[in-house]
């Protein structure tokens, strides 16, 4: 499984920005993708996973009403429309991609990894 974040920049507090991640080679064995976010010095973090279906999303209680998960099953494509983006949520944006049936929030679920996006929301 490869995957392609797109989407990030430099935007103003409160303004949005809509994150793409493109999923390719052997996309049949996803089950769910995911997306994580990390600060120099801190952790990868669990931001949103949807199952590759799209029936079912689990969001971090710091995204709820301001961030959606969304997939676009004609081209593989999965989005983060983040809005009300705060100076908090400036960080590298990852995309993931687990292949086993149990929904995962934790670094260690996701086998399959994008480069990162830098998102930087100025106040």
């Amino acid at each position: 499984v490869q995957l392609v974040e797109s989407g990030g920049g430099l935007v103003q507090a409160e303004g949005s920005l809509r994150l793409s991640c493109a999923a390719s080679e052997r996309t049949f064995t996803i089950t769910w993708m995911a997306w994580f976010r990390q600060t120099p010095g801190k952790e990868r973090e669990f931001v949103a996973t949807m199952s590759w279906s799209g029936a079912i999303t689990y969001y971090a209680n710091f995204v709820k009403g301001r961030f959606t998960i969304s997939k676009d099953n004609s081209k593989g494509t999965v989005y983060l429309q983040m809005n009300s983006l705060k100076p908090e949520d400036t960080a590298v944006y990852y995309c993931a991609a687990r292949t086993s049936p149990p929904i995962g929030s934790s670094v260690s679920d996701y086998p399959y990894w994008g480069q990162g996006t830098q998102v930087t929301v100025s106040s």
